[in-house]
């Protein structure tokens, strides 16, 4: 099995600075990303943060016969725990915390785990499917049947998420496992391209585009559509 994988960040065109963040681990097989949130350079540290406690806990579990499932359930929380407890040390980063989605590639498995609004997609010639739950107040509504997806657009607190890592010391963390199929693709992202480009459109961008250009592809979509937040797309392609 071989593994290509590309990615770009962005700052945006309406923010100051990018807190967005992303890991590429081959020889673990682990793919992040983090969007951060919580004051000027709070977001920033807890996404940072996050990336570098989970690339950690994986690695000292990786080659036991730890489940993967149990490995990354673990790494979430102790990501949490450390960013509420830095957090709690500076007056300047209360509050902060950050989604984060990832995929784990071990054995013939891939293992897709994700808090907050951040997505992972898969795509497989010529089906694309969003693989990840939003934990955000639109979704929970939308699923309430409190709003309809018509109404998505005009809803006003977008950003609002209602699972984070690090904003509480405890979280719970969503795992998905799916056998690895040749040929499968995930693009993992933040809410900035999500948020501005729709599924629909991700798709065809996947079905027409080379896959080294992929990421570059999507994140020119996402400024193009506005730009309104940090935008970091990861795609990674299996090969059999």
């Amino acid at each position: 099995m071989q593994i290509q994988v590309w990615c770009r960040t962005d700052k945006g065109l309406k923010r100051d600075s990018n807190q967005d963040s992303y890991l590429i681990n081959k020889n673990l097989g682990l793919y992040i990303v983090a969007d951060g949130m919580g004051g000027h350079s709070g977001g920033e540290v807890a996404s940072a943060m996050a990336t570098k406690v989970v690339e950690d806990v994986v690695y000292r579990h990786h080659n036991t016969s730890a489940h993967p499932r149990e490995i990354l359930s673990k790494a979430y929380r102790e990501a949490s725990n450390r960013i509420y407890d830095r957090a709690s040390q500076d007056s300047r980063l209360t509050g902060m915390g950050t989604t984060m989605v990832l995929c784990y590639l071990k054995g013939n498995s891939a293992f897709v785990a994700n808090v907050g609004d951040s997505r992972a997609y898969l795509y497989n010639k010529p089906n694309f499917w969003q693989l990840t739950e939003d934990h955000s107040l639109m979704n929970e509504q939308l699923r309430a049947g409190v709003i309809t997806e018509d109404q998505m657009k005009s809803f006003m607190n977008k950003n609002v998420i209602t699972r984070s890592v690090g904003y509480e010391r405890d979280v719970e963390v969503d795992v998905l496992e799916r056998a690895i199929v040749p040929g499968d693709c995930f693009l993992l992202c933040s809410d900035g391209f999500s948020g501005l480009v729709p599924d629909a459109t991700a798709a065809e961008i996947l079905k027409r585009t080379k896959p080294e250009k992929v990421a570059d592809v999507c994140v020119d979509r996402a400024l193009q559509n506005g730009g309104d937040d940090n935008v970091t797309v990861l795609y990674l392609q299996v090969d059999a």
